[in-house]
């Protein structure tokens, strides 16, 4: 059988450590072992799309070194017929949660339509002149980062309207470690779709093979999933799903982000803590929108007054959000990267959220009515064990089965090596 869903190789290059332990490391050297993203493999992917109508799925983060891959594409004379936005925009200007009208972008003159909000796919209208879809979207490696919610159903139109895909990988900056509840499938929305743990510890290209391969997309994406391991390439069809994988990556890197992947992950700090302080995002305690250390503060204004204060306010990514120009009282974890991976531990920490509950005066209102928790859970269960005082070791023996299951799956998918 001939296997035509293809995969550019990964190259690693080594660099042997200096014989003195001060020597300057030279500029051939760091180009070695940098971190290229698959955007920046012009030269592997730009004749396959040269001379085809091409739609891209691109946000701020789709950046060739300085240069947005829009704009670098157009210079190397690729035609785009049209930008396709996740949530934030296509600039990453949005509030979260915001919902964007399609526009033109001022910058190209090429039309922005919005994928995020009552429209969350592209049409077969939308497609009817396209050739060729493109994704590049940097990821945060967490199952509620609604990106890739966004994949799933650009793949799924993408298939089902026998468009071929070209996904441009970007490294994980949480592919270090898997961890968190696996979503139980009723609990199924936007910010949660498969039944993954909170940290898959997958980088995007990895994550849209193992969605295609579990059968995890529609029925008739599945039906064309299965074609195209078989199907035939062709210079009229080049590929028909690909991947440009990173060069020099691993599960055991640390990539610090170039560029923020969104509003309220403004730093690195904030991407690493993310996995544990979203989930305060399911209850009445700021979790520090508004401030300039989102996701790495939060509070409340009935917690007790010894502890870490701020004042939310309005700003270009939050323009509203919880306790707005009231003094919240909580927990300020920012530091250094290092600092912070230290406290994160490779982990999905629940000790700030059980000591949150247990010092919040009203615990019948701690969590939100709108049953949020639940969807950023991923179940019904953890809500329950907090409020039954379970410990940390306890909750986290009950994620066991289900994610020794996951890691299997997994495995499977892998195109970098693994951390273990």
């Amino acid at each position: 059988m001939r296997l035509n869903v293809a995969l550019f190789g990964l190259v690693i290059c080594c660099v042997k450590c200096s014989a003195q332990k001060n020597q300057p490391v030279t500029d051939n050297q760091q180009q070695a072992t940098r971190i290229i993203a698959g955007a920046e493999r012009l030269n592997v992917f730009v004749p396959l799309i040269k001379g085809k109508r091409v739609g891209i799925f691109a946000n701020q983060t789709s950046m060739v070194g300085n240069t947005h891959l829009v704009d670098t594409l157009k210079k190397s004379g690729v035609d785009i017929k049209i930008i396709f936005g996740p949530e934030h925009g296509f600039r990453g200007t949005a509030s979260a949660g915001e919902n964007l009208g399609n526009y033109i972008d001022e910058k190209t003159g090429i039309p922005v339509i919005s994928l995020y909000g009552s429209k969350q796919r592209p049409s077969a209208e939308d497609l009817k002149d396209i050739d060729i879809l493109i994704f590049d979207i940097q990821d945060a490696g967490v199952r509620f980062y609604t990106y890739i919610s966004s994949l799933q159903e650009y793949m799924e139109a993408a298939f089902e309207n026998s468009k071929p895909l070209l996904i441009l990988d970007r490294p994980d900056p949480n592919g270090f470690y898997v961890d968190g509840p696996v979503l139980d499938p009723k609990f199924k929305s936007f910010v949660g779709m498969q039944p993954v743990p909170i940290v898959y510890g997958m980088t995007i290209a990895e994550y849209a093979f193992m969605i295609a391969g579990e059968k995890w997309l529609s029925e008739k994406a599945n039906e064309k999933y299965a074609y195209y391991l078989t199907a035939q390439n062709s210079p009229d069809t080049p590929f028909h799903f690909l991947a440009i994988k990173c060069q020099n990556y691993s599960h055991k890197s640390k990539y610090i982000l170039p560029v923020k992947p969104s509003p309220n992950l403004p730093e690195i700090q904030s991407v690493y803590l993310y996995p544990s302080t979203c989930l305060f995002e399911g209850t009445v305690l700021s979790e520090g929108r508004g401030t300039e250390k989102p996701f790495e503060i939060f509070g409340h204004p009935l917690l007790p007054k010894d502890l870490y204060s701020f004042i939310p306010k309005p700003n270009e990514g939050a323009k509203s959000s919880k306790h707005y120009f009231e003094t919240c009282y909580g927990w300020n974890l920012h530091g250094t990267p290092e600092e912070v991976l230290e406290k994160v531990n490779n982990r999905v920490q629940l000790k700030w959220l059980i000591e949150a509950y247990k010092l919040f005066p009203g615990k019948d209102t701690f969590f939100l009515k709108t049953n949020s928790f639940n969807r950023l859970a991923g179940n019904d269960i953890l809500m329950e064990q907090i409020k039954d005082g379970k410990s940390e070791e306890e909750i986290r023996k009950s994620w066991e089965p289900a994610l020794t299951e996951f890691k299997s799956i997994r495995k499977k998918y892998l195109l970098y090596p693994d951390f273990e």
